[in-house]
């Protein structure tokens, strides 16, 4: 992606899913803007442009793509599509009637599989997704997200032997639409 598209790319997403507000993540901590993916899932020409713009963060050698609930979802979708790889879906918790499964989609036992979600920050979910997999069989040895902020998820799944290739990270897009958290 040359330097003019991604600045265009990011300026989208700022304008599009960078909202200022308080946000209050799950363990209390209050941030004061977000990144609403749903906002740049619900955009149909953004979310290509971005799955577009992805392709190229997908590591030679990954055979199944696996978007974390809910955010990842949309974005694994739209990846797959534009890859012809084949897509898996993770949630946080056993679906609790049906197939009672966490891992639903195509199989990952002993495949390479490259994680995908929305916005990193301190990368505790990624690396519960990522021992979920390696549990089921799979290679994690990367994620993928649009937007990483500096939380401390980088070094997090480093530790845990994931690479993680951010589209996008804060300094990348225009002020002011998200300030240090």
């Amino acid at each position: 992606m040359t330097a003019a598209t991604r600045t265009t790319l990011a300026a989208r997403i700022a304008e599009t899913a960078c909202v200022n507000g308080p946000f209050i993540l799950g363990e209390g901590r209050v941030l004061a803007s977000y990144f609403d993916e749903y906002r740049m899932a619900a955009d149909p020409r953004l979310l290509g442009d971005v799955a577009d713009a992805m392709q190229v963060l997908i590591p030679e050698g990954a055979e199944v793509l696996a978007g974390v609930e809910l955010g990842g979802v949309p974005l694994v979708v739209a990846l797959s599509a534009a890859t012809g790889l084949p897509a898996t879906f993770l949630r946080r918790l056993p679906k609790r009637y049906g197939s009672q499964q966490q891992i639903e989609g195509a199989d990952v036992a002993g495949r390479r599989v490259a994680l995908v979600d929305d916005v990193i920050r301190s990368g505790g979910q990624l690396l519960a997704m990522a021992r979920m997999l390696r549990i089921a069989g799979a290679s994690v040895p990367d994620a993928l997200c649009v937007l990483e902020r500096p939380m401390g998820g980088r070094p997090l799944l480093e530790k845990h032997g994931v690479t993680l290739h951010s589209l996008l990270t804060d300094a990348d897009l225009p002020a002011p639409h998200l300030e240090p958290s």
